[in-house]
C-alpha cells in the first residue's frame, strides 16, 4: 500500500526569523510523501528569498504569495 500524501501548510507573515528553522524541520521529517505549501501573506523582510532558496533545494515545496495582504480569514 502506498503512503498517503500529507500536505503541510506553512503560513508566513513577519516570521522570517523562524522560517529557516521551520523549513529545515519539515524537510528532515522521516515521512517522505509530503507536500510543503508555503503561503506568504506579503511578509516584510527577506521571507521570499528564503522560500525561493528552499524551493531550489526541495521540489516538494509549493509557493503561494499574494500581491495584497489577506490577513486572517475566518470561515
Amino acid at each position: 500500500m502506498k503512503d498517503a500524501l500529507l500536505s503541510i501548510i506553512i503560513p508566513v507573515y513577519n516570521t522570517e526569523k523562524y522560517l529557516k528553522r521551520c523549513l529545515d524541520s519539515v524537510i528532515k521529517q522521516t515521512y517522505r510523501n509530503i507536500e510543503i505549501i508555503v503561503v506568504n501573506d506579503c511578509s516584510p523582510g527577506n521571507a521570499e528569498e528564503i522560500i525561493h532558496y528552499y524551493m531550489e533545494q526541495d521540489n516538494r515545496i509549493k509557493y503561494i504569495t499574494y500581491e495584497k495582504k489577506q490577513g486572517v480569514i475566518l470561515c
